[in-house]
C-alpha cells in the first residue's frame, strides 16, 4: 500500500477551526494526511503588535519542525496575505523551500490560483475584518485582476471571537452579498467557521465559495500530487473536472 502524502499546515496559534476542518476534509481520504505546526497569533488588526506577528522568523522555525516530519508540501494556513499582500507570501514561500527543500504555499496564493482555476474575475468578499483590512483586500484583489463587487464583514480582531461568530450571522452576511452577481464568494480568514457550511450555502445562495482552508487543502493536495477531486462535501471548489 502507498504511503499517504503528509500536508504540512503552519497554523495561528489561536486558531481552533483549521485542524478538525482539516482532519475531517481528509476523513475519506485515503491519499493524504494532515500535520501541523503552530506559531503565535491571538489577534487581528492593523497595529503594529498584529502585523508583527507574520514576521517571517517564527513562521520559519514552524515550517522546520514541519520538515522533521518529511511532509510532502507545506502551507501558510492563514489569510495574512490578503491584506499585506501575496508577493510577501511568496517570498515566504520561496524561504520555505530554500530552508527545507519542501513545496510551499499559503491561503492567499491559493485562493487566487482558485480564482483562476474557476476562471473567476469579480468575487463578493465576506470577512470577519475591520473595514480597513477589508479595504486592503480589495485593493490587493484588485491589484491581482479580480475585482470586489460586495464587501462584508464583521469588525472583529480578537481570533476567538473570530472563531465564535455564528452562522446566522453568516448567512445574513451572504443574504447581503448575493443581491448582486458574482463569480465567486470569496472568505479569507482560517478561522471564520463559514467552511463548516460550505455546501449549505453554496446551495442556498447559489454561489460557489473560495474558503481559505478549502483553497489550502485544495492547492496542497495538488503540490502533494493527489487528485482533490478526492475530497467531497466541501465545496464546489474540490469537484473541478481540470484541476489546474
Amino acid at each position: 500500500m502507498n504511503t499517504p502524502k503528509r500536508l504540512g499546515m503552519l497554523t495561528p496559534s489561536s486558531n481552533t477551526l483549521l485542524e478538525p476542518v482539516s482532519a475531517k476534509m481528509l476523513s475519506g481520504v485515503s491519499e493524504a494526511d494532515c500535520y501541523f505546526s503552530r506559531f503565535p497569533v491571538t489577534h487581528i488588526s492593523l497595529e503594529q503588535s498584529s502585523l508583527s506577528q507574520f514576521d517571517y522568523d517564527p513562521m520559519l522555525r514552524a515550517a522546520e519542525l514541519l520538515a522533521d516530519a518529511e511532509v510532502d508540501v507545506i502551507a501558510w494556513n492563514g489569510a495574512s496575505g490578503s491584506w499585506m499582500g501575496p508577493d510577501i507570501d511568496r517570498e515566504l514561500c520561496e524561504l520555505i523551500t530554500a530552508n527545507t527543500g519542501i513545496a510551499a504555499t499559503t491561503a492567499t496564493l491559493a485562493m487566487l490560483d482558485a480564482f483562476d482555476a474557476l476562471d473567476a474575475s469579480t468575487c463578493h468578499l465576506v470577512t470577519p475584518y475591520i473595514p480597513e483590512m477589508n479595504t486592503l483586500i480589495v485593493g490587493q484583489y484588485l491589484n491581482s485582476g479580480f475585482t470586489a463587487i460586495n464587501v462584508e464583514g464583521c469588525a472583529l480582531t480578537v481570533n476567538k471571537d473570530i472563531g465564535s461568530v455564528s452562522l446566522e450571522t453568516i448567512e445574513s452576511m451572504f443574504a447581503r452579498v448575493t443581491d448582486a452577481p458574482a463569480d465567486v464568494v470569496s472568505v479569507p480568514c482560517t478561522n471564520f467557521p463559514v467552511i463548516e457550511n460550505i455546501e449549505y450555502l453554496e446551495s442556498k445562495y447559489g454561489v460557489v465559495i473560495v474558503d481559505s482552508i478549502a483553497a489550502v487543502t485544495w492547492k496542497s493536495l495538488k503540490l502533494a500530487g493527489v487528485d482533490p477531486r478526492a475530497v467531497h462535501g466541501w465545496g464546489q471548489l474540490f469537484q473541478l473536472e481540470q484541476p489546474v
